[in-house]
């Protein structure tokens, strides 16, 4: 199938063979990200995990925009939602936080964080846990970097 459509775009010439063949264009280069900027990026994401593992209310809500959208895709989505989610705001994170719903003693602290990427003011990182992967989307306000967007995934638990 594949080759008789490129046979046809061929013979009809409505494209060269040429530019069949072309292997695509290598992706242009990554500059390096700026050492203060994911630093700077990483404390806000590690304000935001072990907040959250220390039950610190404070440590979280100083790292999340007021307008905080945390989101994970449902695995079994409500039959009226094609598209199901599960949303969180930050006063539902820092009311979780509260509650103390991923409090863990320090000893058993397995967290990571990695910067992905940073463009101008925004930035993306990556929270793992032995819970969760987290995915923020973060913006810089003056000289604060802040969580605007969550979108998580809760790993698979072993049975106790």
């Amino acid at each position: 199938m594949i080759a008789a459509l490129l046979a046809a775009i061929v013979i009809d010439g409505s494209a060269p063979p040429s530019s069949i063949a072309a292997p695509p264009a290598a992706p242009a280069a990554t500059q390096a990200l700026d050492p203060a900027a994911v630093k700077a990026v990483e404390a806000v994401a590690y304000d935001y995990v072990d907040g959250q593992l220390e039950g610190d209310v404070a440590r979280v809500v100083r790292s999340l925009h007021p307008d905080l959208a945390k989101r994970a895709v449902r695995s079994r989505p409500d039959p009226d939602e094609t598209l199901g989610l599960r949303r969180m705001n930050r006063d539902e994170l820092a009311g979780l936080t509260r509650q103390g719903a991923l409090k863990t003693p320090r000893e058993q602290w397995d967290r990571s964080v990695r910067v992905l990427d940073i463009a101008g003011n925004v930035a993306v990182a990556r929270v793992e846990t032995p819970w969760f992967v987290d995915h923020l989307n973060l913006g810089l306000f003056g000289d604060r970097w802040v969580i605007v967007n969550a979108l998580w995934y809760a790993k698979p638990q072993p049975a106790k």
